[in-house]
């Protein structure tokens, strides 16, 4: 008897990803950067980056990317809004492979979107991570933490309504 794997684990696996903590690593000359080691595992050989929201990437692991494509997809052929997002985040999708060192390559396309240069910022963002330029996320990060009390008060009235 061949045991088969379990596809309610395969569920249990994806839905307890979660990619936590701020990293800082370096884009080397040749566009590549290397993903933390906690992540790497949850991540698999290959990953998605596509542009993120507030100019920084988004890197998912493939499971995961199918789920954001599809709800993606769904907009794609609905009002402007939806058709202009569906496009930014899918035809600006790029399949990277991660490498021996567990390094990435960033397209030249997706460099310039989140303007990465030299020292980067990989945050952990439960189910994906954040490629950022560290100068953008020290700037992003100083705002929020102002923020964040007034954020926290926005978020909590709409959950209880």
């Amino acid at each position: 008897m061949k045991w088969e794997p379990c596809p309610f684990i395969n569920l249990a696996k994806n839905l307890l990803t979660m990619f936590i903590g701020e990293y800082r690593h370096t884009l080397d000359a040749k566009n590549r950067l290397s993903l933390p080691a906690k992540f790497r595992k949850e991540l698999g050989s290959s990953v998605i980056v596509t542009r993120g929201l507030d100019h920084c990437l988004f890197v998912y692991p493939k499971a995961a990317w199918k789920k954001e494509a599809q709800k993606f997809a769904a907009h794609s052929s609905g009002g402007q809004a939806g058709r202009a997002f569906a496009r930014l985040m899918l035809a600006g999708a790029n399949e990277a492979d991660v490498d021996s060192a567990g390094r990435i390559l960033v397209p030249d396309y997706l460099k310039s979107y989140a303007v990465l240069s030299g020292k980067c910022v990989v945050a952990g963002v439960s189910d994906r991570v954040e490629l950022w330029d560290e100068t953008a996320w020290e700037a992003y990060t100083k705002d929020i933490e102002r923020d964040a009390d007034s954020f926290a008060e926005t978020l909590g009235a709409r959950a209880l309504a």
